[in-house]
């Protein structure tokens, strides 16, 4: 990779990186493994980046990436996660920690989220980032129709879940 491309990877996570905290946020549940899994999805981010073609928004682009990952490693949680070692660009990243001023709220529709299967967890998320229809679609390699349907599903199993 060039260093032009590592600087506009850096300046792209250093951008987004609340969405790959936030799909970590989502698919693990202690500090530790949301340092592992947030590693790896940069490390995959790193790898893929020189594919990226622009065809879609880098956000929509790190979605997936990340979804993809965390769906990965998340299924196959028996085994040990391989990490690389990324401190050479450590440096170049500014820590943004998660907002913690509606803990409690944000803890209860979590453990909901956690009930959800794999998809619907990539589903919801997408939505609660208030991504148009279109662009959940897109990210999830289905039909908006079928994105609109699932997402009804889940949000009535998620008002199940928090009003039994």
């Amino acid at each position: 990779m060039t260093q032009q491309l590592e600087k506009q990877f850096v300046k792209q996570l250093d951008e987004n990186q609340n969405i790959v905290h936030k799909v970590c946020r989502i698919y693990t549940s202690n500090s530790d493994a949301h340092k592992d899994l947030f590693q790896e999805i940069t490390i995959q981010l790193w790898k893929a980046y020189p594919k990226f073609r622009g065809e879609a928004k880098f956000s929509t682009w790190m979605y997936r990436v990340a979804l993809n990952t965390a769906i990965t490693l998340y299924r196959k949680s028996k085994r040990q996660i391989k990490t690389n070692d990324i401190s050479d660009y450590h440096y170049m990243l500014k820590d943004n920690p998660y907002d913690g001023e509606i803990e409690e709220q944000m803890q209860l529709l979590y453990k909901a989220i956690h009930q959800l299967s794999d998809i619907e967890k990539a589903l919801i998320l997408l939505y609660l980032e208030e991504k148009p229809y279109k662009e959940i679609a897109e990210t999830m390699g289905i039909s908006e129709v079928n994105a609109r349907v699932k997402m009804n599903r889940i949000k009535t199993k998620l008002k199940t879940i928090l009003n039994p």
